[in-house]
């Protein structure tokens, strides 16, 4: 039998067994582009402390209200306020963990920035969400690289 129409109809026998369940499964990354540049407007607007409040629970867990909006602020204070921001790449990755809570769907989105301090360079920004167990995407994170 020719490759390509074997390459074929495994894809559609695949379709058809995983597209139903799928289908469920499956993220606009046009969302997550759009809620990727809530959670940047949020910290631009120093609304950071609501940021965190809404984050995934092992986000919570894994630094605190205090330290998230300090570690923020410290690395933008360095930058200034954004003048240019576009979106670059958008990631989706399974992570296996032991703790259910850190497990599972994530999804980042970079973005290249362009800072009033820096205005000869930009700075990618990576904004992360996690699917957790209740099935809703939260905020996971923010660093600048």
């Amino acid at each position: 039998m020719n490759p390509m129409i074997r390459l074929l109809l495994a894809a559609t026998l695949l379709w058809s067994w995983l597209g139903p369940a799928a289908a469920q499964e499956i993220l606009e990354a046009s969302d997550m582009v759009r809620g990727g540049m809530q959670a940047i407007d949020m910290i631009d607007q120093g609304k950071t402390g609501e940021l965190w409040d809404g984050a995934a629970p092992a986000t919570r867990k894994r630094v605190t209200r205090a330290e998230f909006v300090s570690q923020v602020a410290r690395s933008r204070a360095q930058i200034g306020m954004p003048q240019m921001r576009t979106w670059v790449s958008v990631n989706r990755q399974v992570v296996t963990a032991p703790d259910s809570d850190t497990a599972g769907q994530y999804v980042s989105i970079e973005y290249e920035t362009r800072f009033a301090s820096k205005p000869d360079g930009t700075v990618r920004e990576l904004v992360s969400f996690h699917l957790d167990q209740d099935r809703v995407w939260r905020f996971s994170g923010y660093a600048l690289k």
